[in-house]
């Protein structure tokens, strides 16, 4: 077999064996391929498509390329594409532990305009989410989950695709877009997952449509490589959260863990969790699964995984009851101030995203250093009837001039109008 071969099969809208694409993907996490070939195979792919069975092909050549995990139990994820305020799997993980789960959690960080879990979770003084495979086997095996970042051995072929994708204006691609999310999670060994899809301003698709066709592509590669998958289309027009950057969203999970009220936040971790459970065989319907993980997060079984996760992760182990004094804080912190009197009708998840990399909450490059302070907290909820001159939003800055320059595109992100719809958080379910 050789790279050229395989690109042009793809170019010609020839589906290549599962064999070829195997050994494209060792290629891929070795040296058998180039990067010009990488970046062509990617642009054909992009242009030309792939058949459901050869997206799953590519999926598990992508995972084999490096180190799959083996449990003596079944395990089960969830897995996010990226939105604002987007906390839940810091609240899911612990919350499915408590009821009996495995959840060997495999996460990220900050992509683009969205947060990323690793880096909220590394807001904690001391946490530490890299970790051997040793320990994260043993903390798995100790609370029942982890959260923890890949390890170099975790599907090698898809960091250098994505890495040659992001240059080669190929990483809208479906296919692609497919083949990279599975190919880690199902690194991890999962027998059941659930998908969190979202649609709106502040996330990766637009329309309910692109999330929708995402997740059926999704659903029918992760099935296809025989693990048990479903997704949530969700909502994504105004954060999941009333906060975003780090450790205020920390700051939201410590106050849904320890003293849990109606949230959309805790909505969406439980409609997730429900439905995860149901795949995994833990329960035979999602309202009956529901109960079960209100009642655990209720009685604080939750917030007790959590503090012990964190503590194993290099965290205090007094958390639940010292987090308030122990986050870090901003150097700035100020009210937004309404521009006008009306109805929050609209947000720019998107803007409010970058505003947030803007303020040192981010990266703009892989190398950037994280500021875990800054963001925006208390953020007004579509449809809130305001004055002018009343808040909106609390900013936390590093410094006065960064202040100035994210309250701009804060207060440009929001429409006050006469009325507003902000729409259900539960879309659709597909799988």
């Amino acid at each position: 077999m050789d790279a050229r071969t395989i690109i042009e099969k793809v170019r010609d809208g020839i589906e290549p064996t599962q064999a070829e694409l195997s050994w494209f993907a060792k290629g891929l996490a070795g040296d058998g391929v180039s990067d010009a070939q990488a970046g062509a195979f990617a642009m054909a792919v992009c242009t030309k498509g792939l058949s459901e069975e050869a997206r799953v092909a590519l999926t598990l050549a992508m995972r084999d390329s490096g180190e799959v995990l083996s449990w003596d139990r079944p395990v089960i994820d969830k897995h996010s594409t990226g939105g604002i305020g987007d906390a839940v799997s810091l609240l899911l993980a612990p919350l499915l532990a408590a009821v009996g789960a495995t959840v060997p959690m495999i996460s990220g960080r900050g992509l683009g305009h969205t947060g990323g879990t690793l880096d909220k979770l590394e807001a904690i003084p001391g946490v530490v989410t890299d970790v051997d495979d040793a320990k994260f086997r043993n903390m798995v095996d100790d609370l029942g989950c982890a959260i923890v970042s890949a390890s170099a051995n975790i599907a090698p072929a898809d960091k250098r695709l994505y890495a040659i994708r992001d240059v080669t204006g190929t990483v809208e691609s479906v296919d692609l877009i497919t083949a990279s999310i599975l190919s880690k999670k199902l690194s991890a060994g999962l027998n059941a997952l659930i998908l969190d899809v979202k649609a709106g301003s502040g996330a990766f698709m637009g329309s309910v449509d692109e999330a929708r066709f995402l997740a059926q592509s999704l659903v029918k590669t992760a099935n296809g490589a025989g693990c048990k998958t479903a997704a949530l289309v969700t909502d994504m027009n105004q954060p999941l959260a009333p906060a975003a950057g780090n450790a205020l969203e920390i700051a939201e999970v410590m106050q849904a863990l320890t003293a849990p009220k109606n949230s959309r936040l805790i909505e969406l971790t439980l409609a997730l969790g429900a439905e995860l459970m149901v795949l995994a065989g833990m329960d035979t319907a999602p309202e009956v699964a529901a109960v079960k993980l209100r009642d655990a997060l209720q009685a604080g079984k939750g917030a007790e995984v959590f503090e012990r996760m964190v503590a194993a992760l290099g965290g205090p182990s007094d958390f639940t009851e010292t987090w308030r004094g122990r986050l870090p804080e901003a150097n700035v912190i100020r009210e937004i101030a309404a521009s006008e009197t009306g109805v929050i009708s609209a947000m720019d998840g998107h803007a409010i995203g970058l505003a947030v990399v803007g303020l040192g909450g981010g990266r703009m490059r892989a190398s950037d250093r994280i500021d875990p302070s800054v963001g925006f907290s208390d953020i007004a909820a579509l449809g809130t009837k305001v004055s002018k001159g009343d808040p909106i939003a609390r900013l936390h800055a590093g410094s006065e001039k960064a202040a100035i320059a994210a309250e701009r595109v804060f207060i440009g992100a929001v429409t006050i109008g006469e009325n507003a719809n902000p729409g259900p958080l539960l879309i659709d379910r597909v799988g």
